[in-house]
């Protein structure tokens, strides 16, 4: 064991887990002041289930011995059987079981946000079990698996996520968006965001935690981690002001909701590539994914399916960006070591990444489709309109996000004592006594000095 790389991965174990919190304020600034409970409880209890399941029998599907390429056996590692004092490489498995459970976390509670404002909170719990356990956890055997087809047979790189995270996420959003239809109102303006400053905090710990989702993936404190950690911060900051740029080109105005948006969007498209490209094929990237992006959010409106918080429009297809970018920008002095068109290799490399995404793609909105369907048919998935229009986090939670105080919160006594303090003295008219008898002829006798002339008005 190596304990240097070992304290890397568990301080990176935390990073990732803090994304899941971070998502919760980044999607709960976006959604309706009605709807931000809910919103964050989502991401919350897929925190609780996914970690539940993960050490149940999830790891042991991602990464047991290979069952055909295309999951792992089951049984293998059973709630963590025989692993106690076990060796992944140089580090303990059971960091490496921590590591990998906070990404299958951030995983199915970024599906969250195609479906805000709508969805019953107990059914997703149930979905949430079931989505890990029949798309996350073979796909993951898949991309990361010892014997998974697309790593081993295919030989497509994905350095952090790209495939497994982003494109699976924002396949199965646009089959559940499809499933529980369109929010009520949806494309008439009603559903901006409440609370853009906590959007910007929840993509500020984003940004933070990120570095440990790709630097981790390096797997060690090494000259990799650091290859992962620039082009992270590179790609990033590309497409930041991508997004914001064409904002300003086509709507005028440099939104704080697009800054934070393209700040997802350049992280999103890194994951796969950060450990195959050079920093300036990371910003040439962060760029691409910052412009596209941000140009094919907009197309929920015209296609009319209701991705609430641009679940399809960053993760899925800033996933498609990154990861078959890497055929164009990778290079063999990355720590993945291959070229792409770029640098002089063929299109082969090409070739592999487009197979693997859409096959991920591909997978995950066909199976997540069954599984909504079945849900709603059987015990609902999508809220009554009733509840809806109330709002679910007072009628699934009985919670409000934001308590007012108002006077009628205040005792009676305490308002008169503080009216009488802060009362002024009264008000001595100015005017002289001749123009005043003036300025109310033809007004009706019954009306009093403080009210409007019927007249005039």
């Amino acid at each position: 064991m190596d304990t240097g790389d070992t304290a890397w991965i568990l301080v990176c174990t935390a990073l990732v887990m803090l994304m899941t919190p971070g998502l919760a304020l980044f999607y709960g600034g976006m959604v309706r002041a009605k709807s931000v409970i809910n919103m964050m409880m989502m991401c919350f209890g897929a925190l609780g289930v996914v970690s539940i399941l993960w050490i149940m029998y999830g790891y042991s599907i991602a990464y047991g011995d290979s069952v055909g390429g295309l999951l792992g056996n089951p049984a293998d590692f059973f709630g963590l059987s025989g692993l106690m004092d076990d060796l992944s490489g140089n580090i303990p498995t059971l960091v490496d079981v921590g590591f990998q459970g906070m990404f299958a976390v951030i995983t199915v509670a970024l599906i969250a946000g195609a479906i805000a404002d709508r969805a019953n909170f107990w059914t997703w719990l149930l979905f949430a079990a079931i989505w890990m356990t029949v798309v996350y956890s073979p796909v993951a055997h898949w991309v990361w698996g010892d014997g998974g087809w697309i790593i081993d047979s295919l030989e497509a790189v994905d350095f952090a996520g790209g495939t497994a995270v982003h494109i699976n996420a924002g396949a199965a959003g646009l089959a559940l968006a499809i499933v529980l239809g369109r929010r009520r109102g949806f494309g008439k303006g009603s559903h901006r965001p409440h609370n853009l400053p906590l959007v910007m905090i929840g993509a500020g710990l984003l940004w933070f935690g990120w570095f440990g989702f790709n630097a981790g993936s390096a797997y060690a404190a090494d000259e990799a981690a650091g290859v992962a950690l620039v082009n992270t911060i590179g790609a990033t900051a590309a497409a930041l002001l991508a997004w914001i740029i064409v904002e300003k080109v086509r709507d005028g105005h440099a939104t704080s909701l697009g800054a934070a948006s393209g700040v997802v969007a350049g992280l999103v498209a890194i994951t796969p590539a950060a450990g195959a490209v050079n920093p300036m094929g990371a910003l040439c990237i962060g760029a691409l994914a910052g412009v596209i992006c941000s140009l094919t959010v907009s197309l929920k409106f015209r296609l009319r399916y209701d991705d609430s918080l641009d679940v399809v429009g960053v993760h899925l297809v800033g996933g498609l960006v990154g990861t078959v970018a890497i055929g164009f920008f990778a290079t063999a002095n990355a720590p993945d070591g291959v070229d792409g068109l770029l640098f002089g290799g063929g299109v082969d490399l090409l070739g592999r990444q487009i197979v693997g995404a859409v096959a991920v793609m591909a997978y995950s909105f066909v199976v997540t489709y069954i599984i909504a369907t079945l849900l709603e048919k059987t015990i609902g998935f999508r809220v009554h309109d009733d509840h809806e229009i109330v709002g679910v986090d007072r009628v699934h939670h009985g919670e409000s996000s934001y308590e007012i105080a108002t006077e009628d919160d205040v005792p009676e006594d305490v308002m008169a004592r503080v009216s009488a303090a802060t009362a002024g003295p009264p008000e001595v008219s100015t005017t002289p006594r001749r123009d005043n008898e003036r300025a109310t002829r033809g007004r009706p006798v019954n009306a009093g000095d403080g009210e409007a002339n019927p007249a005039t008005t």
